[in-house]
């Protein structure tokens, strides 16, 4: 069975400066070993046949440090975005030709580390209550996981756990397609605070999850990128198209996730890698 990903490790890894003055996030270590490698190889015993990685900062070192693994014996491809990082929607996009088009891509950023099934998440039922008829036949576009944290920055899901919008609860800004929820949301007063238990529905509708960084994406929705600019960030373009294609949330209950995305969390790490 075919299974396909793309790692996110073009981005310039600011946050962990001074290590990434002349490295790529992607090779900075965990353990003794590469972010990259750790990536790959959770990947490929998730049931991963086919690698895209996309490079940008130092992408050459990356290309080397592929090629002196001998790719670890596995099928990787690069996209490379040498001229111009393309954020997380350019970056798919960009990579478009690289993948089997009748699969999902599935998609993780090179410094993440996770407790999740990946192989399980891959091969989550795509289809989605029919409005129309109440039967599960709808596919959807994509499918994120989420879970529960306290964060400012929330996407918000209906009771079929499909992606309405986007809230950020400190300043109130509302990223939706849909008029109904931009009106519900009105209705809240911001700044919002919470605790670390999840709250009760938002606006008494809507369920509040943080995004993991790890999502499903349907080559189907290639052509939906069209009129798209070259350079604009995934969740952007999920909170446009959520109104005419299914994109749905799947929750991960004890979520444990580390962002290896700046210094102090490096230090983190190690520990964290032991609990998992």
């Amino acid at each position: 069975e075919m299974m396909q990903a793309m790692i996110f490790a073009a981005g310039l890894g600011t946050r962990l400066k001074p290590l990434t003055d002349h490295l790529p996030k992607a090779l900075v270590e965990v353990g003794g070993e590469p972010l990259l490698k750790r990536v790959i190889l959770r990947l490929r015993d998730a049931g991963v046949t086919r690698f895209v990685v996309n490079v940008h900062h130092f992408a050459g070192q990356i290309v080397d440090y592929l090629n002196a693994n001998n790719n670890f014996g596995l099928d990787i491809r690069v996209s490379d975005e040498s001229e111009q990082l393309l954020d997380t929607g350019g970056g798919i996009r960009h990579a478009a030709s690289l993948f089997d088009s009748h699969y999902p891509i599935l998609i993780h950023n090179v410094d993440i580390l996770s407790n999740v099934d990946l192989g399980k998440f891959y091969r989550l039922d795509p289809k989605v209550m029919c409005p129309e008829c109440g039967v599960p036949h709808v596919m959807a576009g994509a499918q994120l996981l989420v879970s529960w944290r306290k964060t400012r920055r929330y996407l918000l899901f209906n009771d079929q756990m499909l992606l309405v919008g986007w809230v950020n609860i400190e300043t109130g800004e509302v990223k939706t397609p849909w008029p109904d929820v931009r009106e519900a949301l009105s209705q809240v007063k911001f700044p919002l605070s919470v605790g670390e238990e999840q709250p009760l529905l938002l606006a008494g509708r809507y369920h509040m999850y943080a995004f993991s960084g790890i999502h499903t994406f349907s080559p189907t929705l290639f052509v939906k990128m069209a009129g798209w600019p070259e350079k604009f960030p995934i969740m952007d373009f999920y909170l446009k198209i959520c109104r005419d294609v299914p994109v749905k949330g799947y929750v991960k209950n004890n979520l444990r996730l580390l962002d290896v995305g700046k210094q102090d969390t490096l230090a983190k790490a190690e520990q964290f890698l032991k609990t998992l």
